[in-house]
């Protein structure tokens, strides 16, 4: 139990009004006893400092609201599960029926445990019991999570349990993002309105056009300035961003599962648990919740500090899987210093193309009549290591699979829905299909020393049907399970979620993954705002992004290799193309490129993005400075063509503003194609100034021509 800011126990319900601060990483939570009940927050975002004994008299003195004219006749709390009952009129944060009677609890709290960055409460009420967690950690991020349990004897249906925070007053903006295929995570930004407004997904995965975060910020926040309060739920499934600005209470930020009629229904006993809403505050722009939620990232056990450089087959050869022909483009990736070959799609049991096999998760003999075993050793041989894809989650009708289990489908039962790349999906959620996935994946692991799995999911989920009732949430948690399960048996093992590209970029399935493929758009022009707007939650080492051929597979644009090269670099970096067809010279700029990655990624991946402003629309600015502040990589990506022949400065923005830097183009990247007759001349010559100079004042700009990028490298020389 911890010490609260007043005397008395929560074990006693009638104990006197009590204060607890959450409180890490420049971040604090304030939440209030005074009214009893559930505790209601007072206060989310900076620290306060210490609060005595007086301070909290004089704080709920400070913040208890008044009587408004035409309201309830008494004051009442706005607690972290705010439904009628406390005379909330907005979104309910929790709603369930027992026999088809509205449940409205009057929560009565038996319990609080705390410490200085977190708070557990349990309460009772109408025969549930409620446990709620509220913990900040050292990054400053906020999770808060949320379990019912069924007390009584009669069944309980669960339509909403939602986690919910304050936000600002001073918030008048509303960002999130949107997207689909090969254009995920487009911002949209919006005036704050008034009511309750509600983003929904139900494409029974995270989606391409998910919210991803939704932030609300103080007027014209942008990446470097204003104060925002945001929120990510860790889930990777249907769900629900919400706010609520209503007229007689405080605002409301929060996101939850979104649970289809009838989906949560809990028997005598059971109980369910919440996804993590993931709570971030800044007041340094959309750069400070990344920069928290990167740092809150890098705290996990297994989380990579450093990534190899991949080579991924798809884009290579497509289906068109032949011993030689791999064995080559291994060989050419050794060269240039690849460090890790990924066999895509097109290895098992009748998969010629996309049509058929998925779920014959067995080598293919009459392509592979020796096994993957001499791609292995090959592959091995030259010292790279070897990952698979997979895609456990999905089954063509056109497979042994399908043919012998026809009721393993995700489907109501007796028909077969509809198709969605000529696939369904599997219910992950009945055992004997978790348990084939389990041991068909594990046996291909240990049998070849897989070091890396690319785990696809290439379509929603519709109609999804388990056992007579809605099976998002089911076939989600026992995906997460398996996912477990592997990493268990296998600690080395590393997984990629891709889903058809970036449609499941979350918290939840990073528990369990250690990369995300953002998109299955490899144009460089495309994938700068893909990335940018991807790392506004992750970090880039996180963030999978490959150099693909020179005509882009998704849009058929032609790009420029150096432009190429210069976008993958600010990320998990890879090839996905024919290094075959590769001429000298090019193949020259990929080893330079990746000797270039090899020494800068330790400092990319573990430093803080950057995001200086510039006039130019076209023009996209994105640094990583490393946590000392003494190196620094930025990149100038033009877009677009500019509307001005002389262009603005170049600012470089988070360095220390006391030391002096040099400043000069990456040695190992080709200068891009400039369209002035006369370059600034410390393109050339390198410059060194202070600090201050380069983030207030900045560095003339070349004319870059669209399709081109410029990449400058800062050191400290003082």
């Amino acid at each position: 139990m911890t010490e609260l800011l007043a005397p008395g126990t929560m074990d006693d319900v009638t104990a006197p009004p009590l204060l607890h601060v959450v409180r890490n990483g420049g971040v604090a939570v304030v939440l209030s006893f005074a009214a009893g009940g559930l505790p209601e927050v007072l206060h989310w975002g900076r620290d306060l400092g210490d609060l005595d004994d007086d301070d909290a008299r004089q704080l709920l003195l400070a913040t208890r609201r008044q009587v408004s004219s035409s309201a309830l006749d008494e004051p009442w709390p706005l607690t972290i599960l705010p439904t009628e009952t406390d005379g909330w009129q907005g979104r309910p944060a929790f709603a369930a029926t027992r026999d088809g009677v509205p449940i409205h609890p009057r929560w009565e709290v038996a319990g609080a445990d705390g410490a200085s960055d977190r708070l557990t409460v349990t309460a009772f009420a109408d025969d549930l019991e409620l446990t709620s967690i509220v913990q900040l950690d050292p990054a400053g991020v906020l999770r808060v999570r949320h379990t019912v349990a069924n007390r009584g004897a009669a069944a309980v249906t669960v339509a909403a349990l939602e986690a919910t925070m304050p936000f600002g007053s001073a918030a008048t903006e509303v960002l999130d993002l949107a997207g689909r295929w090969t254009r995920e995570r487009t911002p949209q930004r919006r005036p704050l309105l008034s009511g309750s407004h509600v983003r929904e997904t139900r494409r029974g995965r995270t989606g391409h056009d998910s919210p991803t975060l939704l932030a609300l910020g103080t007027q014209g926040f942008g990446d470097e300035q204003g104060e925002l309060w945001a929120v990510h739920l860790a889930w990777s499934a249907d769900a629900v961003y919400r706010y609520d600005s209503l007229p007689e209470a405080a605002g409301l930020l929060g996101a939850a599962e979104l649970a289809r009629p009838g989906e949560i229904l809990l028997a005598a006993g059971e109980s369910f648990t919440t996804p993590d809403a993931v709570f971030v505050w800044s007041d340094e722009g959309l750069d400070g919740l990344s920069a928290r939620l990167h740092a809150s990232l890098r705290t996990r056990p297994r989380h990579p500090s450093t990534r190899p450089v991949f080579l991924n087959t798809w884009e290579a050869v497509y289906f068109d899987h032949d011993l030689g022909a791999l064995t080559q483009l291994a060989e050419l990736a050794a060269a240039t210093g690849v460090e890790r070959f990924v066999l895509d799609d097109g290895w098992f049991r009748h998969r010629r193309h996309d049509r058929a096999g998925l779920g014959d998760w067995f080598v293919d003999e009459t392509v592979w009549p020796h096994g993957l075993r001499p791609l292995v050793d090959r592959v091995k041989g030259l010292g790279l290591e070897f990952g698979l894809w997979v895609e456990p989650e999905m089954v063509n009708l056109d497979s042994d699979l399908a043919r012998a289990h026809p009721d393993w489908l995700l489907e109501p039962a007796g028909r077969i829905g509809r198709e969605w790349r000529h696939q369904h999906v599997l219910d992950v959620a009945l055992p004997e299909v978790a348990a084939y996935l389990e041991e068909r994946i594990a046996s291909l692991v240990a049998e070849y020393g897989i070091d890396y799995l690319k785990w696809d999911q290439n379509r929603d989920l519709l109609e999804a049907v388990h056992e007579g009732r809605t099976g998002v949430d089911a076939h989600t948690r026992a995906v997460y399970a398996l996912l477990d399960r592997l990493r268990e048996r296998f600690p080395l093992l590393e997984i990629e979620s891709c889903a058809s590209g970036g449609a499941r970029v979350d918290l939840g399935i990073l528990e369990r993954t250690d990369r995300v493929w953002a998109s299955d758009t490899n144009d460089p022009v495309e994938r700068v705002p893909i990335q940018r707007w991807t790392q506004l939650l992750i970090p880039p080492e996180l963030v999978g992004s490959h150099v693909g051929a020179e005509r882009s597979h998704t849009t058929g644009r032609k790009t420029d290799l150096s432009f190429r090269l210069a976008v993958s670099l600010f990320a998990s970096a890879g090839i996905e193309a024919d290094l075959r067809a590769f001429d000298a010279d090019e193949l020259e700029q990929v080893r330079d490129w990746i000797a270039l990655y090899k020494r800068v990624r330790g400092m990319l991946h573990s430093g803080r993005v950057r995001h200086p402003s510039h006039p130019d629309p076209g023009l996209h600015v994105e640094g990583v400075v490393a946590a000392d502040g003494g190196t620094a990589l930025f990149r100038a990506a033009q877009l677009a063509s500019s509307d001005r022949a002389l262009p603005a400065h170049l600012r470089l923005s988070g360095l220390d503003r006391a030391r002096r830097y040099s400043v000069r183009p990456v040695r190992e990247l080709r200068m891009p194609h400039l369209l002035d007759s006369v370059p600034p001349p410390w393109l050339a010559e390198g410059v060194v100034l202070p600090g201050s100079v380069l983030e207030d004042l900045g560095l003339r700009m070349p004319l870059l021509g669209p399709g081109q990028a410029l990449v400058v490298e800062v050191e400290a020389t003082s």
